[in-house]
């Protein structure tokens, strides 16, 4: 006899997947990544964590590829099967019944990429009539514990790793809401191409995202460091060491974060008065990988004018938001008439 499989939750970022499983938590969080090789039947190498350990170290014609760009899916296929890789991990491959899916997508999706998403995660095992498509900036203010069912305003801006989405949220509902393509991965291709620029050196992404993380600052660099930083010299082709300055990486990270300010104040232009005077009392809550950037909460507050609050776990805040979804049966209803619900009819 079948055993019907729990619900998952999972929020598919452009850089990373995680995956909630109803009444157990957050039991996944991989790279949303595949190493595929170079040949016309595409066969799958590696993916997720497996994966990233490759990264810059295959052979014969071996890419890592990403399946989705700026949070929407560019390779259906890829897609599918990184799909079902997380959902056989998370639930096994044994006889249970296919299981309900809730899944975070961009607010800006269309019609059209909402119908490759559920028919990628319907081949990817889940069950045709339960595939829950859920506005991310939704999510992550559920799972950061807003009152978004409230009769009050809250703002959530969420920095991920291809996308950065600014929403205003209120009764259950999206009032106002902007995403740019602009997020954690740009801030490591500006780092690329400073010291492409500035040294003839390439470097890897995985090198980027550690400089990013390691020294990368929205706010001004009160003490300047030197950096060290290897590559390959791109006049030689060899390996090559060089110093690059703190107050550079600042630099070249300042645009992306002015993105992010000029998408605020769009949304803040475009939101009712009525629930302006709510976030001016509440401020704006910071979530999502790319919000960890240092002092990136301090920039837009003392830019704003308003508190900014990063969350405690700002990551795992979508995830969880579609996992208290997956929790609670009975707040199904209440969702679907939500017109943040992208619901199976779309």
């Amino acid at each position: 006899m079948a055993i019907v499989a729990p619900d998952l939750g999972i929020d598919l970022g452009t850089s990373n997947t995680l995956v909630h499983v109803r009444k157990k938590g957050i039991q996944l969080n991989e790279p949303t990544l595949l190493i595929v090789a170079g040949n016309q039947r595409r066969t799958i190498k590696a993916i997720g964590q497996d994966a990233l350990q490759l990264v810059g170290r295959t052979t014969g014609g071996d890419v890592a590829v990403r399946p989705l760009q700026d949070g929407m899916v560019k390779d259906f296929e890829l897609t599918e099967a990184i799909l079902r890789y997380f959902i056989r991990k998370a639930i096994g491959v044994s006889n249970l019944l296919k299981p309900r899916i809730y899944i975070t997508v961009p607010s800006r999706v269309s019609p059209v990429e909402k119908r490759v998403i559920r028919e990628a995660a319907s081949s990817a095992g889940a069950r045709r009539t339960a595939i829950h498509l859920i506005d991310k900036p939704f999510a992550s203010a559920f799972g950061s514990g807003l009152p978004v069912f409230a009769p009050e305003g809250s703002m959530v801006v969420d920095v991920g790793g291809g996308t950065t989405e600014v929403a205003v949220i209120s009764l259950g509902g999206i009032v106002v809401a902007r995403s740019i393509p602009m997020a954690g991965i740009t801030m490591d291709s500006v780092i690329v191409d400073f010291i492409k620029h500035d040294h003839n050196m390439l470097i890897g992404d995985r090198m980027a995202e550690d400089i990013k993380i390691d020294w990368g600052s929205a706010l001004p660099v009160k003490e300047e460091r030197k950096v060290v930083v290897r590559g390959r010299d791109l006049i030689t082709g060899l390996p090559q060491t060089v110093e690059i300055s703190s107050l550079r990486i600042y630099e070249a990270l300042h645009g992306p974060c002015l993105k992010i300010l000029d998408t605020i104040r769009e949304v803040l232009d475009k939101t009712p008065p009525e629930l302006c005077g709510d976030i001016l009392r509440k401020g704006i809550y910071l979530v999502g990988g790319g919000a960890q950037l240092y002092g990136l909460d301090r920039f837009l507050a003392s830019e704003l004018n308003l508190p900014v609050t990063l969350a405690r776990d700002p990551m795992l805040c979508a995830a969880a938001g579609v996992g208290h979804m997956s929790n609670n049966a009975d707040l199904l209803p209440k969702l679907t008439r939500s017109n943040f619900m992208r619901d199976e009819t779309d």
